[in-house]
């Protein structure tokens, strides 16, 4: 049976100063390198056949370690934009607790948790799940049902 592993990437700079990330580039701590080998050590047991990631560099590199760390530094890797995580506009970059004192505790909840509402020229959960589920059931999920390993 194939299997289909997904890798949240590793502490950023800016989940560290708690900053709303989105779509921003940020490298990884050396915490969250370090929580990319660990990943890399605990599936290292599994043949992957390919990988997709998508075209932040945290992300990237997160899958550049892991990789690594398994001994699987060959495979072939799409990149895809929508594949991102969620955009959060106008939020990106600011900090969280600056942020609720800011605009109040509720609405920031609001913004982080609610399906379908979005921060201001941001994306909804909606709107991330409208972007990556396609992708998802039409690029990834096929290769997975093909029988092919995929991380």
């Amino acid at each position: 049976m194939a299997k289909l592993v997904l890798i949240r990437h590793g502490e950023s700079v800016w989940n560290l100063e708690n900053r709303f990330t989105g779509w921003i580039d940020v490298d990884l701590t050396e915490k969250g390198k370090k929580e990319a080998s660990s990943a890399g050590e605990k599936i290292k047991d599994i043949k992957f056949d390919l990988a997709y990631t998508s075209v932040l560099k945290r992300a990237i590199d997160t899958l550049t370690l892991t990789l690594e760390a398994a001994g699987q530094t060959n495979l072939p890797i799409t990149y895809d934009q929508a594949i991102n995580e969620r955009h959060y506009g106008d939020l990106q970059g600011k900090n969280k607790a600056e942020t609720a004192k800011e605009f109040g505790e509720e609405q920031v909840h609001i913004w982080r948790r609610s399906y379908d509402i979005a921060p201001p020229n941001g994306e909804s959960l909606k709107d991330t799940a409208a972007r990556a589920i396609p992708y998802f059931k039409s690029v990834i999920l096929p290769q997975v049902l093909a029988g092919k390993n995929v991380v």
